[in-house]
């Protein structure tokens, strides 16, 4: 299926009213009424493609669908049907038993170059008499050299019309013997099939489950992530609870980013776990795997910017710039919800990239916002700290400055390899790798939360990190009036002190004997 951009908004509607009916197709590519594009002097459809490792036990049956399938891996043509038009039927010769040749082309992505005329010096791909005549090809068929070393591929599937039938079926499994990145083709050269349809389903399948190659580490690396959240909930669990009576808002904070990150890799992994035997990606499990995804990539961001700006350090709200917050963050949530179900539901039934591209701008202004607006809070906190000479939490706002600036140097140096990996790779030539690009970024998120813990940690001094009303605290508009009223106060506290003393010294000496006489009191 495909979706264009403006179609998104209500498409999401749609999904989130019937989240819990709704089944996406996963490693199960289906067409619905699909038609065919024209290429030089043939015509194709793009069946999908799939990451594929090699079959562990080899399929006994081909066309049959053999109980149990682990360690099988196939692509299998579940009722493929093609639908030509009548025009083209009407034109058929009542006499011809099998007419309009169709076929569908499986070829690993390194055998590429075997299709077409191209060792030929020709840039043709179905074969034409010029050709047939010197043995290379047969006419009407797609121009295909064999592997010397595997000469059934690239494969080659067969089917034609019978008389003047309207529809043709494909039924078959082809078993996968090599691993290998592999593309499937519909292509027929007769121009007579011209408007013909495609539907039906094809299933793809890996010797563990249905999980395709490029996502099946990711299945692996979100349960360890679940663990890693897991054993950072308990530890921070453990001393939120042994200092319970010296936590402040901003452990709150953290403690929610920490319950959703433990969360959002659960779900991923439950969502890989049921994508791998099923085949198929319940819409419900999915939507809530993206979301909560969405929303710890928000709430982390925004614990970022409220940490850079003093929360709870150097000051106790974020007064009047708290609709600016909360509004990037809205803004941000939506963007990203948008992407990561344009990208999720790419990997399954071949989304446009135009839309993913067009939904990646907006995501990518957005971090730069925080980016710059994290720096420039931090930069301004680190001045009023060094102005008030708070030696201590300038010392952690240094190591939190530090930490940032690390990251971000890492995250532009990967986003410089992910940029050179997709140019270099654009036939996903290595998919076994392709894992890592959305691993770094979990693994980088994770360690920055754990800087966060270990620089925050509730302690029994929470006085080293926690805000104090002290004088000048807050010098930005209330300045002049706030060390005005300080120093009042300074002094109303020093006068009560100095009578207290008084009083105390007098009724010492009245105890002891030594007090004066009353009357000189009173004469004073």
């Amino acid at each position: 299926m495909r979706y264009r951009g403006w179609d998104l908004v209500r498409f999401l509607g749609f999904m989130l009213l019937w989240s819990s009916a709704t089944v996406v197709e996963a490693s199960i590519h289906e067409y619905r009424n699909e038609g065919f594009s024209r290429r030089l002097n043939s015509y194709f459809f793009h069946g999908g493609s799939e990451g594929l490792y090699a079959s562990k036990l080899h399929l006994s049956h081909p066309n049959s669908e053999d109980k149990p399938l682990n360690g099988k891996s196939f692509i299998r043509f579940e009722s493929i049907t093609f639908r030509r038009t009548k025009e083209a039927t009407e034109k058929q010769n009542e006499m011809q038993q099998k007419t309009g040749l169709i076929e569908a082309i499986i070829v690993e992505v390194k055998d590429r170059g075997r299709i077409g005329g191209s060792y030929e010096n020709t840039d043709v791909i179905c074969c034409n008499p010029k050709l047939a005549e010197q043995g290379s090809c047969k006419v009407g068929e797609v121009i295909i050299r064999q592997d010397p070393n595997n000469p059934d591929w690239p494969k080659r599937i067969q089917t034609s019309f019978e008389g003047k039938s309207e529809e043709a079926t494909l039924i078959q499994t082809v078993e996968i013997n090599s691993t290998g990145m592999y593309y499937l083709y519909f292509m027929f050269c007769d121009p007579q099939l011209k408007g013909m349809k495609l539907s039906g389903r094809t299933v793809w399948r890996n010797p563990d489950g249905y999980l395709p190659g490029k996502m099946a580490p990711l299945m692996t690396f979100s349960g360890f992530m679940s663990l890693a959240y897991l054993v950072l909930g308990l530890v921070w669990f453990l001393q939120f609870v042994q200092y319970w009576k010296d936590i402040i808002h901003l452990h709150y904070h953290i403690t929610a980013v920490i319950g959703l990150g433990m969360c959002e890799m659960a779900f991923w992994y439950f969502e890989y776990a049921n994508f791998n035997s099923t085949g198929n990606r319940p819409m419900g499990i999915t939507l809530w795997a993206v979301t909560f995804s969405a929303v710890k990539k928000t709430v982390s961001r925004l614990l970022l910017l409220v940490v850079s700006m003093g929360y709870g350090v150097v000051r106790p709200t974020l007064g009047g710039i708290t609709p600016k917050v909360l509004l990037l963050g809205f803004m941000y949530f939506v963007a990203t919800e948008a992407l990561e179900l344009v990208e999720h539901l790419g990997n399954i039934n071949d989304f446009s990239g135009k839309a993913k591209v067009f939904l990646v701008l907006p995501v990518a202004l957005l971090d730069a916002c925080f980016i710059l607006w994290i720096f420039s809070s931090l930069s301004k906190t680190l001045e009023k700290l060094q102005m008030r000479r708070s030696m201590a939490k300038m010392e952690l706002y240094r190591k939190f400055t530090n930490a940032l600036a690390v990251s971000v140097l890492l995250s532009v140096a990967w986003i410089g390899y992910e940029l050179y990996f997709n140019a270099s790779d654009p036939l996903s030539e290595l998919w076994r790798r392709a894992w890592i690009i959305p691993a770094f970024w979990t693994l980088l998120a994770y360690i920055i939360l754990v800087v966060i813990c270990i620089l925050w940690a509730p302690s029994h001094n929470p006085t080293r990190f926690a805000y104090l009303e002290e004088a000048g605290d807050d010098l930005e508009e209330e300045g002049v009036s706030l060390t005005t009223s300080g120093v009042k106060v300074a002094g109303d506290v020093a006068t009560k002190l100095e009578r207290k003393e008084r009083k105390v010294s007098i009724a010492a000496d009245h105890v002891y004997g030594l007090g004066e006489d009353p009357e000189e009191d009173k004469r004073e």
